[in-house]
């Protein structure tokens, strides 16, 4: 057998499947005895031995992968395994024995991609296609690929309860939703997304853990602290000294990577995680993933993180974190686009158009700066020379239109003009480019939050929506009929799903066919100068708070160049310089290299 062909991940804990039987481990610090049952009747009742430091641990003669078990606590409790590799029927139910070795790799000369080569999209396993599953996503590689796209994200696909979930409630982080398929199955996604040359990134959440079907207060109280509060109660005990918290994180990081070949992590709100250690935990898992996956494959670690704490991204300062989500961005282009200024969008209200400007010259907008939404308080840090490239931007993911009332895209609420002017200077810009499913052919399908939960914990998850919606409908969603849709109705999970009917009418193939011709652009004047492009290259103008103006230093001396007129009404007096060749322009070709006037929403692009 060709070992290349099969990888695992070694864990401290969880079931290992050896040759004559299962190793099982379980850190269980605040139980006296722990014993594990095997079997879909617990036919046999095995008593774990204390290893010290509240770890139990035994070894199961003649258990092979398939079996099914769970964890016995002193009362007779019995709980799945927090390291579970599957969950056949749910995360209250047994954990299922898996041999990471049993799936046998096609491509394994794989070694991923350079950073500067992505072009993201962002996508719901359970909605992206009609089967709703893995297998489902697999069916769809070859049009992922002809539309341009060099990178799948996956929402997060941890085990949560119930048939249906954004991903963000899981609790048993180390096992792929059973609704979604098996592990081969999400093993198998990957292997063939790899043979057509596609990254494939994951969603992690490392901040909280979801309502409903966590036992580890039970045995493993020391994994929350009270010290801190997070909008999901006590917070995550990073600071734990005995370290088997962080490990618990590290450990699944590494899995993710090193088992399910993934190319890289995108870590959700960062900026929820309590942890005042030095190195945090943020910086121990890059430190870890660097120096335990394979260094001839190319990994990259993705942050959402609201603090715009730019040292995270400062090549200078060693941490390995290769880009952020740029909210600035989204924030900006929204209040531009649609008028909305209610919420965070207030603090972009002023100069939206000056704010993008920044944000694509310099990466993020606050830099230390106050915050209105927020009180007063400062938000972000001041920037030191950032690459480009450590920018992630979009016009839509999953929680901005997810977190709407109406579950609105960008194309439900504005008009085609100012949609394929954004979608232009995100595509075109150095920065890294985003796509939420279905964009690509400016999807009308409403995206909302939805959950499968059910009695009390579903009254208070529809009780939060409706409150967290107020001001939204009091603010830009009256006249609209929007009605509030209750985020436990299967009804709301079958809205989200996209119509793949849509890309194949008019309008959708030529919005299609518009963002393909991007990715060519991209791909052929752009791309190639990332790699070398220096740090802090970005410089810009703003016009009468309609049009903007910037500039980037790229590799081998080119300069690429932005300018584009953010309204609906023609912009004249400018003094803009197009230098060189003319790459991209819309709605229609310039006629000069000097800019002395921009139609409505013209976007101008020049590399020289």
């Amino acid at each position: 057998m060709d070992q290349l062909a099969h990888f695992r991940h070694v864990m401290p804990f969880g079931a290992a499947p050896e040759a004559s039987g299962t190793r099982f481990q379980l850190w269980a610090p605040a139980q006296r005895r722990i014993a594990v049952a095997i079997g879909d009747k617990a036919e046999r009742i095995l008593p774990m031995t204390d290893q010290g430091n509240g770890m139990f641990g035994v070894f199961a003669d003649d258990v092979k992968p398939g079996a099914r078990y769970q964890f016995v606590l002193g009362d007779n409790f019995r709980v799945p395994d927090p390291a579970s590799r599957f969950q056949p029927d749910d995360v209250h139910g047994p954990s299922e024995v898996i041999d990471p070795l049993a799936y046998r790799w096609e491509n394994t000369a794989w070694r991923g991609r350079q950073w500067e080569e992505a072009i993201i999209y962002e996508l719901h396993v359970g909605c992206f296609s009609p089967t709703r599953d893995f297998d489902g996503i697999r069916d769809k590689l070859d049009y992922l690929v002809e539309s341009g796209v060099t990178a799948l994200e996956l929402m997060p696909v941890a085990d949560f309860e119930g048939r249906r979930n954004w991903g963000y409630d899981g609790v048993l982080l180390f096992a792929p939703d059973s609704v979604y398929g098996r592990p081969e199955q999400l093993k198998r996604l990957v292997d063939e997304a790899h043979g057509r040359g596609l990254m494939v990134f994951l969603d992690v959440v490392y901040n909280h853990f979801g309502p409903s079907g966590n036992y580890l207060h039970l045995y493993a109280p020391d994994f929350f602290t009270d010290r801190y509060k997070t909008p999901w109660g006590s917070a995550i005990n990073f600071e734990d000294r005995k370290g088997y918290v962080r490990s618990f994180f590290i450990n699944n990081a590494l899995y993710w990577l090193n088992e399910y070949r993934f190319d890289g992590l995108r870590f959700d709100a960062v900026h929820a995680i309590c942890d005042e250690t030095n190195p945090s935990i943020m910086e121990e898992i890059a430190e870890s993933v660097r120096r335990h996956t394979d260094s001839t494959r190319r990994i990259h670690l993705i942050l959402e993180n609201d603090k715009n704490e730019s040292r995270y991204l400062n090549p200078a300062k060693g941490i390995f974190f290769d880009a952020q989500w740029n909210d600035d961005f989204h924030h900006a282009a929204h209040v531009i686009a649609t008028g909305e200024t209610y919420a965070h969008y207030a603090d972009y209200a002023a100069i939206p158009v000056a704010a993008l400007a920044v944000c694509l010259a310099q990466g993020f907008y606050y830099q230390g700066m106050p915050s209105g939404f927020r009180g007063g308080a400062s938000r972000g840090e001041s920037i030191a020379p950032l690459l480009a490239t450590s920018f992630v931007d979009f016009l839509q993911n999953h929680d901005q239109i997810g977190n709407r009332a109406d579950g609105g895209r960008l194309a439900m609420l504005v008009d085609q003009a100012p949609t394929r002017a954004f979608t232009a200077i995100m595509m075109l810009s150095p920065h890294i480019p985003m796509l939420f499913m279905g964009e690509e052919w400016g999807s009308k399908q409403p995206f909302y939050y939805f959950c499968d939960f059910e009695g009390e914990l579903a009254d208070a998850v529809r009780k939060g929506r409706k409150k967290e919606f107020e001001h939204q409908f009091a603010a830009e969603q009256v006249g609209r009929g929007t009605r509030f849709t209750d985020p436990n109705s299967p009804e709301t999970f079958q809205r989200s799903m996209i119509d793949w009917d849509e890309k194949d009418r008019e309008s959708g193939a030529a919005h299609l066919t518009f963002v393909r011709h991007l990715v060519a652009v991209r791909r052929q004047f752009i791309t190639p100068h990332l790699a070398t492009m220096p740090a802090g290259a970005g410089h810009y103008q703003a016009a009468d708070d309609r049009a903007l103006y910037v500039r980037w230093q790229l590799g081998a001396g080119h300069v690429l160049t932005v300018a584009s007129n953010l309204s609906s009404g023609t912009i004249v007096g400018l003094t803009w310089l197009m230098p060189g060749e003319e790459i991209f322009a819309t709605p229609e070709p310039a006629t000069s290299r000097q800019v002395h006037a921009l139609s409505p929403w013209a976007v101008r692009v020049s590399l020289s």
